[in-house]
């Protein structure tokens, strides 16, 4: 299917597909820069992410013109992904606390962490199609949280914002740290998290449970 182009009121002309080299170059691209943002964080030089993806510095600027460009994609990209994992999770898992698990662990492979430190970079925080992709990601999650919630699996002092923040936090990349390997505790700890969520409440919690309203206020 042909890209369509106006030119002029009630005019238009047609545009060439992307061929298939092209397209994969792009996404290959993605896939480095999202590697590489979360192994080094998100300065990482260009022409790192040009080597790791093994196409020309021309190719990867063709593509993306700065790394502002590149890091919206890769939002998006992580984003998207994520909420796949979210959808995969409900339609597999007939326990409403089995799907939230999973979803978790499987966000945590996403590594849904390195967004954070992306999200405060200089590229359009606002665009429509980034607000679009958050608000698909918040509703999916929040389809599990309500599932388990009603089914009584969950804690009632726990919302979404609860398990995005500890999602977000224990799954964040830490550029330069001095333990090497550390990646592989994050599912352990996710376990523990989990195990804490599941009803009936083994402690209080201080204060009120987190919403996506508490988190948008202070984002």
């Amino acid at each position: 299917m042909e890209t369509v182009e106006e030119t002029a009121p009630g005019a238009r002309r047609r545009l060439p597909r992307p061929r298939a080299d092209a397209l994969r170059n792009r996404e290959r691209i993605v896939t480095a820069a999202r590697e590489l943002f979360v192994e080094s964080g998100p300065d990482v030089p260009l022409d790192d992410v040009a080597r790791r993806a093994g196409v020309g510095n021309a190719t990867l600027y063709r593509n993306f013109p700065d790394r502002a460009a590149l890091t919206h994609e890769v939002v998006l990209a992580v984003t998207s992904r994520t909420t796949d994992r979210a959808e995969e999770a409900a339609a597999a898992e007939s326990d409403p606390f089995a799907a939230l698990s999973r979803f978790v662990h499987a966000a945590a492979d996403e590594r849904i962490g390195a967004l954070c430190p992306m999200l405060s970079g200089a590229f359009d925080q606002a665009h429509p199609e980034l607000l679009a992709e958050l608000r698909n990601l918040e509703e999916a999650v929040e389809g599990l949280v309500g599932r388990a919630r009603s089914a009584g699996r969950l804690r009632t002092d726990i919302d979404v914002g609860d398990v995005l923040v500890a999602l977000s936090q224990l799954t964040r990349p830490l550029p330069g740290t001095v333990c090497p390997g550390i990646d592989r505790f994050t599912h352990r700890h996710l376990q523990l998290f989990l195990d804490g969520l599941e009803a009936p409440a083994r402690s209080q919690l201080p204060g009120s449970a987190a919403t996506l309203e508490d988190l948008r206020s202070r984002s």
